[in-house]
């Protein structure tokens, strides 16, 4: 009858890694799997790589003027947002 072992550990000074399992027994054969862990570290990418990475299409409006439009626009609904809010809480409060 095989057995698994499931244990989790940390990679020592060296690249070495020590397991310790005394249910094992001196001389036994055994298979040793790793399998790192590397979801909890983000990614190291480069700029470039990132961009490769986006989907095709444009990054930027053509011109400065467009960009200042836009930006424009996004602030006057933010604006009316909060006067719509500050309306709102006002009449909460009378």
């Amino acid at each position: 009858m095989q057995a698994a072992l499931r244990m989790t550990t940390r990679v020592l000074p060296g690249s070495r890694v020590e397991v310790v399992a005394p249910e094992l027994r001196e001389g036994e054969s055994v298979e040793v799997r790793l399998v790192v862990n590397r979801s909890s570290e983000s990614p190291s990418r480069s700029m470039f790589e990132l961009t490769d990475s986006l989907p095709p299409g444009p990054r930027s409006a053509a011109s400065w003027e467009e960009i200042e439009r836009s930006f424009q626009e996004e602030r006057k609904e933010w604006e009316q947002w909060a006067c719509r809010q500050e309306a709102c809480c006002t009449s909460m409060r009378s």
